[in-house]
Order: structure tokens, then sequence, then C-alpha cells
């Protein structure tokens, strides 16, 4: 993104919506992030508007049409085909549109805003019914997904064996035409949304008319051509028009990917939902051979018939660790059944007999029914980050969406994907297959080279060449994403002429003048214009981390390319382009990621709005300098965390956290820092002189002296801050545990890092007696630094010289394992160390560390058993610490508490909010406090005697800040066999 430049004339459009009382933000930082959805295209808008009610959304049509300007609706901005970016006006629901205004049970529908999140919604819904109803359309992206976009797309998700598409679901739909008309649509009518608005029941009585005439005029091609199979999305969906289905105007405007009208509210239906469920497993040879079983598995009436290959389950082991896809039978293709019914006995019955069945068939591999629910979430995590997943393989390569939707009849599924697996081999491309085997809807994300001008030429020939294979056997262009800019130049392929003068003319009737959504369905853009990937300059981006793609040599885990040729993209570029619009970073609950984006729900505090404007970076900053120094990148990494969550929960593996600290190495250099940066990004030399005066330093910050100093740090004064320990009173604890080098080579290094050292020592003596008690002779070292908070201000150099003298002191020529007491120290040494020193010292180095956690993990696992002094509590508060989570797997703990027999655990799954400086930094102490709300804060209230485990020293500031009579505990703490004070245990010592 390029510095500030001279401002151009402002548009018509700026000054008639600003005259409406609307909000138009068209800064260069707001306009990068809605540039992009998740498909291949990027389409700059003119502004983006959050509108709040109906009526902004008039105000803003109004200002539209009278400049000519276009306008396009989004949600979640998650569509693939390109249908939620436009050149001009974006509206933006899901911000403030987002309410459920009623719920009927006894009629069996809802009544919603646009921007309402589909799992938002059903979750309402089920909670209000007492789980007796949901609402059905369950697309993968259905945690950032809004109603508004299912509408648009006629989404359709995992269950649509059972539940259909989204069409099925639409009762009436309140929708702002191109003209200003308030209408709202429904089986059998149009009709004005205010029976005295008589312009509108004017222009509702015209569109009907019209609408019918148009019906009528086509009757034949709406029925031959139309709704020929269950995923036939392609288009719009004008059957719904004919004399036998009623006439459903809101049915014909589902799937019309915003191009006829903007939707402002939805009445939708319910489904009771089953009282249970169990999926069942199947693994084949290859997609083919799973594909020629889905008849067989339709006889059995699923509920959901979801399919993934092998590539998508490798690079889920390869990014998250193996345990992170559990219970997959054998095989290298798989299936997901989901059976249910009333009974629970029936229904694992049924999947008896359907696992007998095919098994006669002799394709199936291997098969399962997997009753356990934390083995069902874990494999349906892998189907639904499939799109994510598959971006980045673990096996080398890029792929992309643009053919991730064809559809054909489940009966046709198999000699169809056999023809486009040839077809693939002849272009020399590779696909990686998942979707809704059961409806015959597949997502093929398929290696092309969008970079080049050679590549785009064979993205070009090869798309022509399956839209004709996938109507040759019947099926359709699209099955759930929408034609949007994708597909819809490739329509004529699949309908006759006379049916696309039919969609044209719908489309005239609803907006004369073509301002809505332009480049999609109609007079559509070519499929090869306007893509994300072109045009981005060759230009080298030194940076301090290695950002090589594994194969290459490197260290980012994400950044994966084809081994046999390398990486031709600057590393950096490619790093930062890791993002492809998927949204998981907009979800509100389940994961850490993104603690900002939840406390603002702004795109711009969203990993995917980060990575959007760095993308604009380094595509328009006119040299690499400038670049560096941009300050809308710089602003939208304010509020990042450095939580580093992204880089275990986002699809793609992005990493925010080494990012951020990338940018600002660069952005800082030659001006001048903040005074945090100073004050606690130089806290580990504070923290030298500190304990020489501890006593001194506590005293003085129990006075209003405490005040001065936090401002002059450039601190906040609203926290409170740690109190210092003596200089050697850690050398006392460990000491006291009896720690003294192996002998034998054998045995643990504990490493007692800075902030456990200044803060908390006594945690370093109770990791000691943790470690001598599990027999397993424990070497401390602690003359080194992880130079984590020199890491997060983006002080790379210093950090390197710390990291650099770390590594030369703990490669001891053993592979005794390094166990760190601070979990955030743990993971900078673990993954920064090798990232910032390029040596086989920092490799050998890292690859030996463990979490304390971590560690108590592996000693149980051969059979150890903990022995505390004092009885574990029966209940504990888990505050996992971000980079814990993100490094060492977001099980770790839980796993080390399960070792030590604690049977119940209420987990604050989310980040604490304090993150390292984050939550100290003046500017940042509301939003730290926002984000201990997400989790953290609701746990300590609802739980309020129970044993808080925050082995992260940040992580225990923040309980102490939300209730000072409430300390964290190091599990190092619950473990300890002899605390000072405690009542010594026979046999020790």
């Amino acid at each position: 993104m390029t510095s500030p430049r001279p401002a151009p004339a402002q548009p018509a459009v700026l000054a008639r919506l600003a005259a409406a009382g609307l909000e138009a933000d068209t800064s260069p930082r707001r306009l990068a992030e809605y540039s992009y959805d998740a498909s291949n295209y990027r389409v700059p808008p003119l502004a983006v508007v959050f509108p709040r009610s109906p009526g902004d959304v008039v105000a803003a049509v109004a200002a539209c049409r009278d400049t000519g300007t276009p306008l396009t609706g989004r949600g979640g901005g998650t569509s693939m085909a390109g249908n939620a970016v436009g050149p001009g006006l974006v509206l933006d629901f899901s911000r403030h549109m987002n309410r459920i205004h009623g719920i009927d049970e006894a009629a069996g529908t809802v009544s919603v805003d646009p921007g309402v999140v589909l799992s938002v919604l059903s979750r309402e819904v089920e909670r209000t019914t007492r789980g007796r109803f949901t609402f059905a359309p369950d697309p993968s992206s259905r945690t950032r997904a809004t109603v508004g976009g299912a509408v648009g797309n006629d989404a359709c998700g995992n269950h649509s064996v059972r539940y259909g598409r989204t069409s099925d679901h639409v009762v009436e739909l309140d929708v702002v035409t191109a003209d200003g008309a308030r209408l709202t649509a429904a089986a059998g009518q149009l009709r004005a949304t205010d029976p005295a608005d008589s312009a509108s029941a004017a222009r509702a009585a015209e569109l009907t008319q019209g609408l019918k005439e148009l019906a009528q005029a086509n009757l034949a091609a709406f029925r031959t051509e139309l709704g020929r199979i269950q995923r036939q999305v392609s288009g719009y969906h004008l059957g719904h028009l004919l004399p036998e289905h009623g006439f459903d105007v809101a049915r014909a405007l589902v799937g019309s990917e915003g191009t006829c009208a903007i939707v402002t509210g939805a009445r939708m239906k319910l489904v009771p939902r089953p009282a249970s469920a169990l999926l069942v497993c199947l693994g084949y040879a290859d997609v083919v051979e799973a594909a020629r079983d889905i008849t067989t598995i339709l006889g059995f009436s699923p509920a959901a018939v979801e399919g993934i290959d092998e590539a998508i389950v490798e690079t889920m082991r390869f990014r998250r660790g193996a345990g992170a896809v559990r219970g997959l039978p054998a095989g290298k293709a798989w299936l997901y059944v989901d059976l249910d019914g009333d009974d629970p006995d029936a229904v694992a019955a049924e999947a008896r007999k359907l696992l007998a069945r095919l098994r006669t068939n002799g394709r199936l591999v291997d098969g399962r029914a997997v009753p356990d629910p934390a083995e069902r979430a874990s494999l349906w995590r892998v189907r639904e980050d499939g799109a994510g997943l598959s971006s980045r393989l673990a096996g080398g390569g890029e792929s992309w969406p643009g053919w991730e939707d064809s559809a054909v009849a489940p009966e046709n599924l198999a000699d169809y994907l056999a023809d486009f697996r040839t077809l693939l081999d002849r272009h020399g491309l590779t696909g990686v297959m998942y979707g809704h085997f059961g409806a015959g809807c597949m997502h093929i994300r398929i290696t092309y080279d969008l970079r080049t001008e050679a590549g785009r030429a064979v993205f070009r020939a090869f798309s022509r060449e399956a839209a004709e294979l996938v109507v040759r056997h019947g099926g359709s262009l699209s099955g759930e994403h929408g034609d949007g800019r994708a597909r819809s130049e490739l329509l004529p392929v699949m309908y006759s002429p006379a049916l696309l003068a039919a969609f044209a003319e719908y489309r005239r009737l609803w907006d004369p003048a073509a301002l809505l959504n332009p480049g999609s369905l109609t007079d559509p853009d070519p499929i090869d214009a306007q893509l994300a990937l072109a045009g981005v300059p060759e230009r080298q981006w030194r940076t301090s981390f290695d950002l090589r793609p594994v194969h290459a040599g490197g260290h980012a885990l994400a950044e994966t390319d084809d081994p046999a040729t390398g990486s031709r993209v600057d590393p950096w570029v490619h790093a930062v382009q890791g993002c492809i619009g998927v949204g998981r970073c907009r979800t509100g609950s389940g994961g850490v990621m993104c603690p900002s984006y939840r406390a603002t729900r702004d795109e711009k505090d969203s990993t995917r709005g980060r990575a959007r404007v760095l993308q604009e970076m380094v595509r328009g900053a006119r040299t690499v300098e400038e670049g560096w120094k941009s300050a809308e990148v710089r602003e939208v990494l304010d509020l990042c965390l450095a939580c580093k969550a992204c880089s275990s929960d986002c699809p793609t593996g992005v990493d925010m956290a080494t990012y951020k600290a990338e940018f600002f190495h660069h952005y800082y250099r030659h001006r001048l820092r903040p005074l945090a940066h100073f004050s606690l990004g130089w806290l580990p030399r504070w923290l030298k002189v500190t304990g020489q005066v501890a006593p001194l330093v506590n005293a003085v910050l129990s006075t209003p002296l405490a005040r001065a100093a936090a401002v002059l740090g450039g601190l906040t004064t609203r926290r409170a801050l740690p109190r210092f320990a003596a200089a050697g009173e850690w050398r006392r604890q460990v000491a006291a545990a009896g720690t003294a080098p192996a002998t034998d080579g054998g045995g643990t290094v504990l490493f007692v890092d800075t902030f456990t050292r200044g803060f908390r020592p006594e945690v370093a003596g109770a990791a000691a007696r943790v470690l001598a008690a599990a027999g397993r002779p424990a070497e401390c070292a602690a003359d080194a630094c992880c130079g984590l908070t020199w890491i997060s201000t983006g002080q790379l150099d210093t950090a390197r010289k710390k990291l650099a003298h770390a590594a030369g002191v703990l490669d001891d020529g053993t592979d005794r394992p390094i166990v760190v007491v601070e979990p955030s120290c743990a993971a900078a040494l673990r993954k920064d160390l090798p990232e910032l020193v390029h040596t086989e010292q920092a490799r050998r180095v890292a690859a030996r560390v463990r979490s304390f956690a971590a560690h108590i993990g592996e000693l149980a696992a051969t059979g150890w058993q903990p022995a505390p002094a004092e009885p574990l509590p029966e209940h504990v508060i888990l505050q996992t610490h971000c980079h814990e989570y993100s490094v060492f797997g977001a099980a770790t703990q839980r796993q080390a508490l399960a070792a030590a027999g604690i049977g119940t655990v209420t987990d604050a799954t989310g980040c604490c909010g304090v993150a390292g400086n984050f939550g100290f930094e003046k500017d940042h102490y509301e939003v730290s406090m926002q984000v201990a709300e997400q989790a953290l804060a609701p746990a300590l209230r609802t739980a309020a005697g129970a044993v808080v485990l925050t082995d992260g020293f940040s992580c225990a500031m923040q309980v102490k800040q939300l209730d000072a009579a409430r300390a964290g505990k190091h599990l190092a703490q619950l473990l300890d066999p002899d605390p000072p004070g405690a009542p010594r245990r026979p046999g020790l010592g």
C-alpha cells in the first residue's frame, strides 16, 4: 500500500451519502479490506458503508441511483465466486444489521436481519426452542457467513442431502430495489413492505405483471432447462415463477447474487432437530471409488454425505500435528456420513447395516462409527477447513477456486470425477477434491498458476473445457457458491440463448439501470479479468524472519510451494498472500482467533483484514522502502495482540504475529518508537536492575508514584503492575529442589525464563521439584533470554542476538528436553528461534524445547503419575496461553490435566487479553478487557470457587485484574510434590 498521495476530487455519490447522514469510509485501508472476498478476484470499491436500518439502505441506493454508482451488498465476505466485491459502493450488513427479531416456534419461522451469522442463528434457535428446532443451511463457512449471503448464493451446506438449499427455507424476503422501492417477496405475491407506501405498491404491481409475463413467455425453457438436479444453482432460479410452483417470488430471488435487489430482512423456516446423530466415517482408495458407493449410502436416508481426499488430511496433520486428525479409518479418501433419528440404538444399528452393505459392495477399505464427540468434532473440522487447508498443501503447491463448485446428479458423480481427473492431467493440473458427495456437488481447488500470463491462459482454457465436461454429465457450473465473476461468462455453455435472454430480462425488470453487483450473471466480466494475483510487482522484500517455504529450506510451515521448482515469489509476498479470505478469523466463538475482531467486530481488526492491507502494500507501494513505512498497515496492525492464534486456527496458517513483528522492525527503523517499546520491549534489561532493589521498587509501586511511572513508560494507569522478585530468589527456589547436572546426559534442562525469574520465582521451584520427583534429573539454565519482548515490539536485531546467545547456551550436545516454565518463552524458543537465527544450532535447540505442560504430557505417556503434596482440585478453570495453544497444540494443557487426574475442566478458550505487552499499553486497555470478556471473565464468574490455571504470566495478570482476590496458578504449582510450608511427604528429602 502506498503512502498518502493527493486526493482526487470526491465523487458525487459521496456528497449524496453525506447529505443523507451516511458515513462512507473511503480510506485506502478500508478499501483494501473490501477489495477482496474468498475468490480469485480483486475489485477495489469506491467506498464502504455500514447500514444500520432499511432506511439507510434506501438512502444509499438513492445516492447510487442518482449518480450512476454501482452497488454491491456484502455479508461475511466469504464468496468464492467473487460475488461480494464490486467497483462502486459496498454495503456491509454484518456489522450492524445483524439482529434476530423473533423466533416463532409454533409457526416454525424466524425473522432476521441479513447480517445475522448462520451459526449464531442456529444456536439461538436451538437455545430458544430447547433443542427442538434449528436453522438448517450449514455451509462450512457458517460461523461467519450471513443469512443475506446464503440467500444471495442459495447456500446449502453439509446437511443439504436432508435439508436442501437456502431457497427451500425462505418464507419471505424484504428487499430494496434499485429504484428505492421497499418490497416484500413471498410465495404467490410481491407487495409493498409498508402497505401505506403507494409508490412501492405501484412498483410491486408493475414487477408482478412483468414477472408473470416473463414466466408465461418462457414456460418450456423454464420447465426443461431449470431444476434438473438437486444442486442446479447456476443462473437465476426462475422455475419458481412457474404456475405449478406457486409463482414464488421470494424463492426466485434466492441465488440472484445481489443483482436484482438488496435484501434487508427475511423470514426463514425452522426444521426439527433430530434427537440423536451418529457419524460414520468411511475410507476408500480414492474419491472415484468413494463416489461409486453414494447411491448405496443415499438408500439409508443420511442427513449428510461429505467427502475429502488425502491431500487435505495430510496438510492438517502437517500444519497442526498428527493429533489434529483423530479417528480416520484407513484409506486415501474419506466419506463422512451422518445418520440421525430419535432413538440412539436404532441409529447405531443403522450404522452397522450401512457398514455391512458397503463391505459387500467391495469398494470400502475401512469404516467405523464415531460416537466420541471429540473425535467427531476433530473430523468435521478437517472437512470444514477444506478450502483453507487445500490452498497451500503439505506436499507443496498452491490451489485456487474458480472451478470449485460444479455439481452433477449423485449417480453421475463417479464418472464425472473420473473424466475430470483426465481433464486435469491433460492441462498439467492437480485438483484437491472435497465437498458434498451426497448431493453431487464438488469443491475442487486446482493448482492454477494465476501469477503469470501463461498460467492464466491455462486457467481460462481449462475452465471452458471443465464447463463443457460438467454439462455433458448433465450437471451445473455451480452447485452452491453461485456463478459470480468465476463462472458467469461460461453460462452459455450450459443454457440456451432463449434462457439467457430470459435471465437478462429478469434482471432488467428488477434493476433497469444495472446498478446492482455488475459483472455477474448477465453481461459478465471475463473470468480472467481482475484476478488478485495479476499485476503484483516482482520485488525483493528483505526480512529478518525466514519465511521461505519449507520445501525451499525455510521454516514457515504455511508457506509451502512446489518442491520441484521452489518458490518463484518473494517469501514476504508469498506469506502475506496466504490469506485467501475464507474468514475463519471473523468467527464469534470456537478457537482463539481473532480476539481483536471479536472485541470490535471491525474487518480491520480481523486477521483477514490485516492480510488484505498487507497484500495491497506489496502490490501498490512504489518502492519497497515506501511499503515498509505504510501508515495503513501500521493502523491495521495496532490492535493485533500478537497472540499467534491465527498461525494455528487459520486454515491457511497466516501468522500475523510474525508479520507484525517484521513490519514494525522496518516501520520504526530511523523513527521514534512508542514509549512502551522501551518500557516493555526492554523488560528483561529492566528486570536485572529491579531485581537488585525489588523491595524498594515494590514499595514505590504501592504509592501514587506508580501512576507516574506508568505514564512515563507509556503504560495504562488502570492496570495493576506486578510485584518484582528479588534477583536471587529464583536461584534459592531451584536450589532447594536439588537441581543438578545429569552425569549421564539424560534428564532434562529446566529453562528459567525472564518472566519467571523476575515475577514468579516460586513457579521455578515448583517446576524443579516436579521434574525431580519424576525421576528426571534437572539441570537449571537461566543465563539466556528468548527475546520475546523484543520480538513482539519489532526490535528484531536485538531479538536475534538474544536468541543466538540462548542457542549457544542451550546447545549442550545432548537431545535432553529443554523444559521452559513460561509458555510464551517456550513458544519463542521453539518457533521464533529457528526463523530468526538461521543456523543448525538454532534448529537443534528449537527441536528440544517443550512447554512445561507439554513435557508433563510426555512424561504421563511413559506411565509416570504426579504425586502432588496437596489434593488436586476437582474443578479447574483453564486459561491456556495463546502461544502455547498455537505452537504446542490446543489440547496440551488439557492432556496434562487429564494425566494428573483432574476431572472437571472449564476451558476458557480464548485470549486473556493481556498478550504480553498489549494489555499494559495505554491505548489498548479497553480492548484488552473486552477480549477478557470473551471467555476468561465469564468463566471466573461462573465457577467462582474453582482454581484458575494460568501457566502464562500475562494470563495470571489478567486474572488478578479481573478478581484481585484470586490468584492464577501454574501447572507446576498444582503438581508440586513438596511446596514450601507443606507437610513433608514420606520419602521426600
